[in-house]
């Protein structure tokens, strides 16, 4: 079977976006855990950033060993540096300066549920850029929902001291820089391998986010020991695997017919979160990642009825 067979099927779409999101979804404890080990903290941004980069950095370097052991050429392209430039400054870059900062000030918890908005600025992202991916107001009825939902989690809680603050809105920009990430990815996946555009994109990025850090904190000012390390590898496999089996998918698939599978990442990371971080699992958590959820499936499933409208034009 090929990979556009296998990708378009319902089981490889099935396998391959549940595969991305556990792994994302088990990002938020992982890197809430690597913080606490390595005892960086929230306003140490340079040394957040210089971890994020060496984390995409090894990331790209698996991607580049895998392929290398199956004999794929993987040789830069001259014609392809330009918009892997601009997809690693994008998903990359920019997405983790805004998500490792705002996560710092953040539960791994609450990360996990406003990751989730993600799918819902990929639709309305792609509302505006395709003209077979209209909304209708099913979607924005699911929109509004997920949106809803992202507020009651973040509710003021004198208890829990649970507000929206930086931490929140930082996060919430990322989800944005990352759903327009993932279209410029599917987008440049229909010119060049979805492997070879990851891991370039990947390394791209993560020079920025090394020098970026670097030169505040110094490029070795993080000391790893087996078990942060440990963190730090898998974090970098997640990364690898999840972004080529995701832009696989995207890359075959319209945008609305994949992206209702986004929900599982705020479900896998609540939940990862509460037995890896302890965090208490509260009823606005709960009903706030029922609201995600069910927002996410409501606009990508039109047998619930008010189906498209037509199409828009570009």
């Amino acid at each position: 079977m090929n990979a556009e067979k296998f990708y378009t099927s319902k089981l490889g779409i099935i396998l391959a976006a549940f595969g991305a999101t556990f792994l994302w979804g088990s990002a938020f404890p992982a890197i809430k855990m690597s913080y606490e080990a390595l005892e960086i903290l929230p306003t140490d941004f340079d040394k957040q950033l210089l971890f994020a980069g060496y984390r995409f950095f090894l990331a790209g370097v698996m991607i580049f060993l895998f392929f290398w052991l199956m004999k794929k050429n993987f040789t830069l392209r001259k014609d392809t540096i330009v918009p892997l430039v601009q997809l690693g400054f994008v998903q990359t870059f920019l997405q983790y300066v805004l998500f490792y900062i705002g996560l710092s000030y953040s539960t791994g918890m609450q990360g996990a549920v406003i990751a989730g908005t993600a799918s819902f600025f990929q639709i309305l992202f792609a509302h505006f850029l395709y003209s077979d991916d209209s909304l209708s107001r099913r979607k924005w009825l699911g929109i509004m929902l997920g949106f809803a939902g992202v507020l009651i989690v973040n509710l003021p809680k004198v208890d829990a001291g649970i507000s929206f603050g930086v931490g929140e809105v930082l996060l919430v920009l990322a989800m944005m820089v990352s759903a327009y990430g993932n279209i410029m990815a599917r987008e440049r996946a229909a010119k060049m391998d979805v492997s070879y555009l990851t891991s370039y994109q990947m390394l791209f990025g993560s020079i920025g986010l090394l020098g970026v850090g670097g030169i505040s904190a110094g490029l070795l000012s993080i000391s790893f020991n087996l078990y942060t390390f440990s963190l730090l590898l898998y974090l970098s496999f997640l990364s690898a695997a999840g972004f080529i089996l995701w832009n696989n998918v995207m890359k075959y698939n319209k945008v609305g017919k994949v992206s209702m599978y986004l929900f599982l990442v705020p479900v896998f990371g609540v939940f990862l979160s509460s037995v890896f971080l302890n965090e208490v699992l509260g009823w606005t958590v709960l009903i706030g990642l029922v609201c995600v959820t069910v927002g996410i499936i409501i606009v990508n499933n039109e047998r619930l009825g008010l189906k498209r409208e037509g199409k828009k034009a570009a």
